[in-house]
């Protein structure tokens, strides 16, 4: 059977699937970092973890306002605003760097990739390792619906809820081409009859 991905719309949930991230791995800080990009960027995983150092600090290591990338199932240019997350993408490197100093044979800090994979860090961590991740933090506690889906779901949630429920903007986020998408994306589509259902009386 399928499994069903969905936003995470409770924030102490939220909260103990970051803390699970952050504390629970070797690598949380970085396995936290993809969450938190993907869930503040709404971006596909995989655009997430093709990130590129580049794309996302400058030569000195300080966070840019903007990267600038083509999304690669779309083929869609997506300018991405990354103040929201500019203080886990400085913790982000910081931690890195901290990681390079200690494991000096492993070159994760010199890698290309923003997130690279810890056993070959010329390439970037694989969206199966990610999954495993997601799938992993899930049994500890006890949720069936996450997966590398649930950051950008639960991005593109907290937009929609935070401005009064402007579909307009958070399909434009997701570089969806209509609202009905963005609806059956977010699973409301079933929810919005339902709420309208419940509005008319039928008696």
């Amino acid at each position: 059977m399928k499994q069903i991905v969905k936003p995470i719309k409770d924030s102490w949930v939220l909260k103990s699937v970051q803390n699970t991230l952050l504390n629970d791995f070797e690598t949380g800080r970085r396995n936290y970092t993809i969450f938190q990009v993907g869930k503040a960027t709404l971006l596909r995983v995989s655009d997430v973890l093709r990130l590129k150092k580049s794309d996302v600090f400058d030569e000195k290591g300080r966070v840019k306002r903007n990267a600038y990338i083509i999304d690669k199932k779309t083929k869609k240019p997506n300018t991405l605003y990354l103040k929201p997350v500019e203080r886990d993408l400085e913790d982000y490197y910081d931690w890195l760097k901290d990681w390079q100093a200690k494991h000096p044979r492993q070159s994760v800090f010199y890698s290309e990739w923003l997130f690279p994979s810890f056993t070959h860090p010329d390439r970037h961590i694989e969206e199966r390792r990610y999954y495993m991740i997601m799938h992993k933090v899930g049994e500890k506690l006890h949720l069936n619906y996450l997966g590398t889906h649930t950051m950008r779901k639960t991005g593109a949630y907290m937009v929609y809820e935070q401005t009064n429920h402007n579909i307009a903007l958070v399909m434009k986020l997701l570089n969806h081409s209509s609202e009905q998408m963005t609806l059956a994306y977010l699973g409301l589509d079933q929810e919005t009859r339902e709420h309208i259902l419940d509005t008319i009386h039928f008696d």
